[in-house]
């Protein structure tokens, strides 16, 4: 699969004809694996010297919030770099051109901005039901099983088994066994063709993962956020609707708030917190009624938060760390962050160093408990006045 994959990207460098083998535009694992194992079978499998290359129908910049496909394509040994995504290939300028061929994978209906692209389809399967009004007219293969990796399997293992390698039949075994919940009888989404091609793969390749293993791997992996910024998270599992030019956007992130509860609960500090108003329903915001804890003394409180939520993320067995930094290193990164920050700190309270304080200003309560000093606005304007009058006589004396 991993030499296959090289040469399709050879493949791009020349001017000519190209069957793309197209997954959907949520590419999720099962389009994602579907693809890249039917254009492996179609290249190994047809005599003519057509190219056939598996595109990933998001932009290069997407995959990492695919968590799962992340993880998969690394313990499978697959390069992310030597895939091919959908904008680093102009499927318009090549159907233009008359060199496209499209074949469409776990999926049967083209966007509108794919529309100019139908003529283009040559083959579609899929294993969800067909909608016949947007249906391509072409050779339309559609069986409703639990992942279509089960039925590019079925294809491999009926039409050219000797082709399939260890690699492949860990990316399909492992997508079936994702996308029908571990093959539970009790959810009901594996149907009897799941279960006989995750069968005949283990029968194939005996020292595959266990299923229970793969999943939970993969299905950990899947809801992952580490390392992803805000924006990403938003955007990882985003469901979008359009309705007279007005755009809405649904997201989710899968983590829990748990240190919120942490600091409402806390005794030692007790920061004697009453929930405020936000603006945004997701945001939590407090009032702290012991202003005497400074957030300095709130440091250690959080840091022994994010140690106990860590160790509640620990990475499964057999799952590789995530770009190559153990968990030692990111508990030494976190240290040295609070530590840094801390040190960064004066020694009494929680901002940037300032002027000693005088004597008389160290009293039981904090000055500003009362609120802030009431200002007139014309103490303001006279007190910028000054200031500007001096700096103008500072700087005339310099230039003398």
């Amino acid at each position: 699969m991993e030499d296959y994959l090289q040469d399709c990207r050879a493949a791009l460098q020349e001017s000519r004809p190209l069957h793309v083998v197209l997954g959907n535009e949520a590419c999720d694992l099962d389009s994602m694996v579907s693809a890249l194992a039917l254009a492996f079978y179609l290249a190994k499998t047809t005599e003519a010297e057509e190219v056939f290359v598996p595109v990933l129908n998001i932009k290069r910049s997407e995959l990492p919030l695919r968590g799962d496909i992340v993880f998969f394509l690394q313990k499978v040994h697959i390069p992310e770099s030597i895939l091919i995504f959908r904008d680093e290939i102009d499927l318009h300028a090549l159907h233009q051109a008359g060199q496209l061929t499209l074949i469409l994978v776990d999926h049967h209906i083209l966007p509108k901005s794919d529309t100019a692209l139908e003529e283009a389809v040559a083959e579609v399967l899929d294993h969800r039901p067909i909608e016949q009004k947007h249906c391509p007219p072409c050779h339309v293969s559609v069986e409703l099983v639990g992942s279509c990796a089960t039925l590019v399997t079925e294809r491999i293992l009926q039409g050219a088994p000797e082709i399939l390698d260890r690699q492949t039949a860990a990316l399909l075994h492992g997508t079936i066994i994702l996308d029908c919940v571990n093959m539970d009888l009790k959810i009901g989404k594996a149907t009897p063709k799941d279960s006989k091609y995750v069968e005949k793969l283990e029968a194939l390749f005996p020292d595959l993962p266990e299923r229970n293993d793969i999943f939970d791997s993969l299905q950990k992996a899947k809801f992952d956020v580490s390392g992803l910024t805000t924006e990403q998270m938003l955007r990882k599992d985003q469901k979008t609707i359009y309705r007279q030019g007005i755009k809405v956007a649904i997201s989710a992130v899968y983590m829990d708030l748990e240190i919120c509860g942490v600091l409402e609960c806390s005794h030692s500090p007790p920061l004697k917190l009453t929930p405020a108003s936000s603006t945004h329903p997701n945001l939590h915001a407090y009032l702290q009624g012991n202003t005497q804890v400074s957030r300095k003394k709130l440091l250690p409180l959080l840091q022994e938060a994010l140690s106990v939520y860590l160790d509640s993320m620990k990475i499964p067995s057999g799952q590789p760390e995530t770009a190559g930094v153990s968990r030692e290193q990111v508990d030494k990164e976190l240290d040295r962050a609070s530590n840094s920050l801390i040190s960064g700190l004066s020694q009494d309270e929680e901002d940037p160093p300032l002027p000693p304080t005088p004597m008389n200003s160290l009293v039981d309560e904090c000055p500003l408990d009362q609120g802030l000093p009431k200002l007139s606005a014309e103490a303001v304007f006279e007190k910028c006045s000054q200031i500007s009058l001096s700096q103008s006589s500072t700087a005339s004396l310099s230039k003398k």
